[in-house]
């Protein structure tokens, strides 16, 4: 049956406020005070020309860098699908533009920020350079969007109609978007944590795919709760076959507003597990759900070959 297809994480790869393109935060972290800080960038000359990249925002870059980089651990040319999550998506084009407009009286645009505005020019850009004319969707639903990409690509590997895909997440902050977010209230205000930027990409794959490496681990099932209660909470809990040694990848950020909820719940949904709040190391924005994804793939994959 096709819904017993096992689905695999080949590989994944991150740039972040952490080391890029590796996984050192595991033994050596990088430890920020500051509110907010921009992601540390890699070389992009291996992924991008440089005649291309002037033409590219950070983002596009830092996309098409990490899933290259993906790709190319896979040993893998193109992916069968493209499915990305974005919160913001090219938001550091888009404010370029719309500054350009109120300073320049709507003169003298650049039409470059405008194209790479839109948040489908990610995961485009990602299958354009990897001329994947597979299925290709974009999904900006904020803290969800990674998220919606992950369950969109688990559904379609379950169901038979894809054998791979290229899942990211992505998400830009900039110094004025930051202001913003303190002024909502979502970042800032007291919170003891940093408000990052988020480049992830992962392979997917059914267990009929052979890659030439072990994949970092099994991806069992994907639930995604909309403001769940405690009791749709303990529900989806119970009828999980949990392992005894089950480790919580969880999402506090510093923010008391944000961290009394998993205060509350985590001890009385959980009791006796183990946590990992993982934006203590990457920073708190729209798509950080995606480095914890990654965070765990790794943190399973580094056990496994430990043991």
């Amino acid at each position: 049956m096709a819904t017993m297809r096992k689905i695999f994480v080949q590989a994944a790869n991150q740039i972040s406020i952490q080391q890029p393109l590796c996984n050192d935060w595991v033994e050596h972290p990088i430890v920020y005070s500051e509110p907010f800080c921009r992601s540390i960038d890699p070389d992009f000359k291996p992924y991008v020309s440089p005649v291309e990249g002037r033409r590219m925002g950070k983002i596009l870059k830092r996309a098409l860098a990490v899933s290259l980089q993906t790709l190319r651990d896979c040993q893998l040319e193109k992916p069968e699908a493209v499915i990305t999550g974005t919160g913001l998506g090219s938001v550091e084009s888009t404010e370029a533009f719309l500054l350009d407009m109120c300073q320049n009286g709507e003169q003298l645009l650049k039409p470059t920020h405008f194209m790479q505005s839109t948040h489908n020019t990610i995961g485009s850009l990602v299958a354009i350079q990897t001329q994947c004319h597979g299925y290709n969707a974009t999904y900006s639903h904020k803290q969800i969007s990674f998220e919606s990409a992950l369950y969109d690509a688990w559904l379609q590997l379950k169901a038979g109609e894809i054998g791979n895909a290229l899942v990211g997440g992505h998400d830009g902050t900039t110094p004025n978007y930051f202001r913003l977010l303190e002024l909502a209230d979502y970042v800032g205000n007291g919170m003891q944590g940093t408000c990052g930027e988020v480049a992830m990409a992962a392979l997917l794959r059914t267990e009929d795919q052979t890659f030439a490496y072990s994949p970092l681990c099994e991806l069992v099932s994907v639930k995604l709760l909309h403001r769940p209660t405690r009791e749709q909470w303990q529900t989806v809990i119970a009828s999980m076959q949990l392992p005894e040694d089950l480790v919580v990848f969880s999402g506090e950020n510093g923010h008391p507003a944000n961290d009394a909820l998993y205060a509350e719940l985590l001890p009385a949904i959980l009791p006796g597990k183990s946590t990992i709040p993982y934006k203590r190391w990457f920073g708190e924005c729209f798509s950080a759900s995606a480095l914890g994804f990654y965070a765990a793939a790794e943190y399973i994959h580094l056990g496994k070959e430990n043991n």
